[in-house]
């Protein structure tokens, strides 16, 4: 079986070309994913950047510890502790002791990632003057890079300041240097320093001072006090890279097992009268399996060695891509390992065996007598739809369902989540696709109804011709399916998504401006005192923090929480309460969301507030969980160590709107904070899906898009090169070659329509869950399709199956329609 199996693949080759491109492609994808997923493991060790050639650097208290029954439980603080005062005084008697500040600066012409800290702190990079000299006024900067030189005046979100001085860039940040006394001004709150003394000094120091919680830093250390330490950046931005790889890299090989199934699927359709001939000839239903399986395993093995090679190649270009695109670290490239071509190998092969499957399967059944058959119209739906093939696609549809309604009774939040709302069209692509066969007479009859009712016999030959040929209809409108059904059913959810998001907050704001600051400072007091002052307004000013609580005794989670007073709060806001009243928030209690595991009102839990105190507050109201952004919200007092970042005014009834937004606009100027509308506040803070999940997502789309192509372009080759016959007859049947043309096009257009339809079909039903999701988490919102993805989407593929059509048959045509036919002159 095996030289017979070579000589096939020898003499159609054409019938495997397809199969072997979409195999190489998905095996290069996952042989890159694991290249950079192994790379990202191995990630270099990296010293200190800020504080190089600092001595010693004493941090206050940044994490939380809670001991519990299996172990400390380990949380990064929302607002870390400042060293306490007494411990600064006993470092100063070792040393000199220099604060150390960071904060956000936007300049105008400069970088958008500018940080601003005190000039005394740039000899521990180290930094040296390149031109100029050192700030020595409250107006004067230093600047790192070359985007401003000495003596131009810079307009900054800070105010407008002069540059005296440049230093030459390290890499790792774009700094603005001012003098000590503004910077402190600038960024009152300091939560770490460096002393210039002996370390073991300094830890005796801290252990017998108050200091309970604050770290003593040296050597590589040091590297915790960076401003955005590679545990928190380079692992934030590594989780992205691989979860968009992993992500392209599964529905690769989803869309892989389809190209497969479906061509070979086609290709054992084609090769009846062959396999027929073969049993009559005396060969077995076992042989004729091991054959198409010896076909699928010289196919899979040659792919996948391919794809490796394509691996290889491909994946130093993607990492230089991703770091040029600020999708990974500065450091990240691939490095030299193994396992991820064993990967990607024997994954190819398994893919390419799997699909063979079934279609050796049908192989096998096929009878002798099947060799006299002349007809190449399928003669029902039982000969495509098998019982396995009906049970397969039943099972995966029940499945389907039975998840979905298990989790919209159980967690609807869940169907929010990017990693279900990726998955969760698998299973019911593929139970549409196993089915096709069964709706494609159906749904071709019905689609190609008005055409064929249109004067002369074209639209009636299209109708029939694709309804007769179902195994060919299903086995092209199968990767159309998947790629209307991926395209609508991501970026649907993702729109929806953010669509709800943005009418959630809307819904949840009654104020009439909403106030943000131009940096990460937050408001002063002296802003909030000339916000209060203006004529006709209320005055919410709110603070970002958080709350952590123990669960089941065992899992300390963090919770996003927001500080207001209860007044102002309930005058700028309409919290969506199940439970409770807002109004009853005090320093003693907490709102909280449906998504905590007690939330009943009146009951007590044991918190830690966003420095670190534990606290026991009450649970004043219950909010309901909504897309996942509630959080909860606490007064003030509940949140040490939080500055004021957001403002929201409401006018009263007689209050002029114009005249009350010059004033909140003068009001904040000094700052540089930004006075918005309600609507303007919403539209600039959910925005539309973030730059990495839209990559990732048009890499999805890509590789789908791809594989469709190849699969269309194959199939419709080898069913075009298969009707030739059927061609010539219509051509002696007085046929022109443009009418027999035209009639190839609009069933390849008919076929197109039928996968998209099944596609939008899926579509529906994916969005329609997250709908429901979203109806039982409280928020009200429509369905957001991307009508403009799907007509992209199946655009091309209409394209292509018309030029994988059209193409062939007119090559063939240039013949006699006798000689085509294998008749005699």
């Amino acid at each position: 079986m095996l030289s017979v199996a070579l000589r096939t693949l020898r003499t159609r080759w054409t019938t495997f070309t397809g199969s072997f491109v979409a195999l190489a492609l998905g095996v290069a994808l996952t042989a890159v994913m694991g290249l950079a997923l192994a790379s990202s493991l191995d990630a270099p060790g990296r010293g200190p950047e800020r504080f190089a050639a600092a001595p010693v650097v004493v941090r206050g208290a940044d994490t939380l510890r809670v001991d519990t029954s299996t172990g400390v439980q380990v949380r990064k603080l929302a607002h870390p502790r400042a060293v306490p005062v007494g411990t600064v005084a006993k470092l100063r008697r070792l040393g000199a002791v220099v604060a150390d500040r960071t904060f956000a600066v936007r300049a105008r012409g400069g970088p958008d990632d500018l940080v601003g800290h005190p000039w005394s702190t740039a000899a521990f990079a180290p930094y040296r003057i390149d031109a100029g000299h050192p700030p020595r006024a409250a107006d004067e900067v230093v600047v790192s890079g070359d985007w401003a030189g000495p003596g131009k005046r810079v307009r900054t979100d800070r105010g407008t300041v002069r540059v005296v001085g440049t230093v030459a860039g390290r890499g790792f940040e774009n700094a603005v240097f001012y003098t000590d006394a503004r910077a402190a001004r600038l960024s009152p709150h300091s939560v770490q320093l460096v002393v210039d003394a002996d370390p073991a000094a300094v830890r005796e120091a801290v252990r017998g001072s108050d200091g309970d919680g604050v770290r003593v830093l040296t050597g590589q250390g040091r590297r915790q006090a960076d401003p955005d330490p590679d545990r928190d950046r380079d692992r934030e931005t590594l989780a992205a890279m691989n979860a968009m790889f992993g992500t392209a890299g599964g529905v690769a090989a989803f869309v892989s097992v389809f190209v497969v199934a479906s061509t070979f699927a086609f290709a054992v359709a084609q090769r009846r009268r062959e396999f027929g001939l073969l049993r009559v000839a005396g060969a077995t239903p076992g042989q004729i399996r091991r054959m198409v399986f010896a076909e699928a395993l010289v196919v899979g093995a040659l792919a996948s060695a391919t794809g490796c090679l394509l691996g290889a190649y491909g994946a130093p270009r993607l990492a230089d891509r991703v770091v040029d695109g600020g999708l990974a670290p500065r450091w990240f490239t691939i490095g030299d390992h193994i396992w991820p071509y064993h990967l990607a190998f024997w994954t190819g092969l398994f893919v390419a065996l799997c699909g063979a499957a079934a279609a050796s399967w049908q192989a096998g059944r096929t009878r002798p007598t099947q060799a006299l058959r002349e007809a190449s119209a399928d003669s029902g739906t039982g000969r495509t739809m098998t019982w396995g093939r009906w049970l397969s696609g039943l099972a995966l549809l029940l499945t389907a369902a039975a998840t979905l309604c298990l989790s919209l009774l159980t967690d609807p939040g869940d169907l929010l989540h990017r990693k279900t709302y990726v998955s969760r069209p698998m299973p019911l692509i593929s139970a549409v696709a196993l089915l096709a066969p069964a709706a494609v007479r159906p749904l071709t009859r019905l689609i190609a109804w008005l055409p064929a009712r249109l004067p002369g016999a074209g639209g009636m030959l299209v109708r029939e011709n694709a309804a007769a040929g179902v195994r060919r209809t299903a086995a092209i409108a199968a990767p159309v399916l998947v790629t209307v059904a991926l395209a609508g059913s991501l970026l649907g959810a993702t729109a929806t998504l953010n669509r709800a998001r943005a009418t959630e907050a809307r819904q949840q704001t009654a104020a009439d401006f909403v106030i943000t600051p131009a940096g990460d400072a937050g408001f002063d007091t002296a802003t909030l005192r000339g916000l209060r002052e203006v004529p006709g307004v209320e005055v919410s000013a709110t603070s970002t923090s958080a709350v952590y609580v123990l669960e089941d005794g065992v899992s300390l989670v963090k919770s996003e929480a927001r500080a207001a007073d209860p007044g102002p709060l309930a005058a700028t806001s309409r919290l969506p309460i199940e439970a409770g009243t807002a109004s009853d928030l005090d320093d003693g209690s907490i709102i909280v969301n449906g998504e905590w595991q007690r939330h009943t009102v009146g009951e007590r839990v044991r918190v830690w507030l966003g420095d670190g105190t534990e606290r026991s507050l009450r649970i004043a109201a219950v909010m309901a969980t909504g897309t996942g952004d509630n959080g909860v919200y606490v007064t003030p007092r509940n949140a040490p160590g939080a500055t004021v970042d957001r403002v929201d005014i409401a006018l009263a009834h007689s209050a002029d709107a114009d005249a009350a937004a010059t004033g909140l606009r003068a009001a904040v100027r000094p700052t540089g904070g930004h006075v918005f509308t309600k609507d303007q506040w919403v539209k600039a803070s959910y925005p539309e899906t973030n730059r990495t999940t839209r990559l990732g997502f048009l890499l999805v789309l890509g590789i789908a898009l791809l594989y469709t192509g190849i699969s269309v372009a194959n199939t419709m080759v080898m069913a075009t090169s298969d009707r030739v016959r059927d061609l010539a007859v219509l051509r002696l049947a007085g046929a022109t070659t443009w009418q027999v043309l035209r009639l190839v096009a609009a069933e390849a257009l008919t076929v197109v329509a039928v996968g998209a339809v099944l596609g939008l079909l899926v579509t529906g039903l994916n969005l329609a869950g997250m709908w429901s999701a979203l109806a039982l988490l409280s928020v009200r919102t429509t369905v957001d399709v991307p009508w403009a993805a799907i007509g992209v989407a199946v655009a091309a593929c209409a394209v292509l199956a018309v030029v994988s059509s059209v193409a062939p048959a007119a090559f063939a045509l240039r013949r006699r329609a006798v000689a085509l036919a294998g008749l005699r002159e």
